[in-house]
């Protein structure tokens, strides 16, 4: 047979498995589809379970994957340091994605859960600014979704939800679990009122996060393999990256970039050159052994009330 000519859709002989897709779209400049990527995110709580370390990588590209596909602002409750601005740097295939990004952070339960109780709060002033501003209200982006706004809640963000009620020593045990029903019982309605995912994760799988498993509308797990992270949810898994010489690609922070850029590319989000910092944090290593350099780029923190002590 000759030559396939170039084209939007997968060669009809290319193997069908999630893995195999996953590399042929990430291997073209403008992918053909729009599935198999990452797993998506369907409205309702899901639960992100990451065996053998946090997954700080993986969860901030499901986040970033999720806003190349769809409008509005992703809303972030952190705790744990999960919304480090270094590796969210290192794989945004654009800056703009970081600044729709809002983040509040917690240092113990109550600040946790205040942070959690003031998000309606945080989202009305957001529909406030970005419908003043003549510039956000016209514009559009037709290769997103057409059915969610610029100015709602794209995703709702909580990962190690258990970890600050776990901690609290000023907290006895049936407070702390209290005080953590309380939250998830706020994400679940903020899930239905929006009409949104909601990404969690928990620090540790025990009986004191059964509760966190049990709201959970959906359940992601991911298991940190020699070869890289392998997710598999309801409809999705991941399976090895094999390559033309036999050997396995390494699912590291260069294949997170890719994957993203691959995705940026098909919803035609053009990539910006992260803005100089005046701190160099470093650099790292990418699967192909070439130095980079790493930058942080602050995220936008919209509902950090100065002098709340973290919130």
């Amino acid at each position: 047979m000759g030559e396939h000519a170039t084209s939007n859709r997968l060669a009809v002989d290319q193997p069908t498995r999630g893995a195999d897709r996953n590399r042929s779209l990430a291997d073209q400049a403008d992918p053909a589809t729009d599935e198999m990527l990452l797993p998506s995110l369907d409205d309702g709580i899901t639960l992100l379970d990451v065996k053998g370390g946090r997954g700080v990588p993986i969860l901030q590209s499901l986040v970033l994957d999720h806003l190349l596909l769809h409008n509005g602002p992703a809303f972030w409750v952190d705790a744990n340091s999960h919304a480090t601005t270094t590796t969210l740097a290192q794989i945004a295939p654009s800056q703009r994605l970081l600044d729709r990004i809002r983040v509040a952070r917690g240092f113990t339960a109550y600040q946790h859960y205040g942070a959690v109780c003031d998000l309606p709060t945080a989202v009305n002033k957001s529909i406030q600014m970005s419908t003043t501003d003549a510039g956000a209200a016209g514009r559009g982006d037709p290769s997103r979704d057409e059915d969610t706004s610029h100015h709602t809640p794209a995703l709702i963000v909580a990962p190690a939800v258990d970890t600050q009620y776990r901690a609290d020593d000023t907290l006895g045990e049936t407070h702390a679990k209290t005080l953590q029903a309380r939250t998830l019982t706020r994400l679940a309605s903020y899930a239905d009122g929006y009409d949104v995912p909601v990404l969690v994760t928990r620090a540790q799988r025990d009986g004191f996060t059964e509760p966190v498993a049990t709201v959970a509308d959906h359940h992601l797990e991911c298991e940190q393999t020699r070869m890289g992270p392998r997710i598999v949810g309801e409809d999705f898994e991941t399976l090895v990256f094999p390559v033309d010489d036999g050997a396995y690609y390494q699912t590291t922070f260069a294949y997170w970039r890719r994957l993203l850029a691959a995705r940026a590319a098909q919803v035609g989000a053009e990539p910006t050159t992260p803005a100089p910092t005046p701190e160099d944090v470093g650099t790292g290593v990418t699967a192909e052994n070439e130095t980079v350099s790493a930058t942080a780029d602050p995220l936008l923190d919209a509902w950090t009330a100065s002098g709340s002590g973290g919130r």
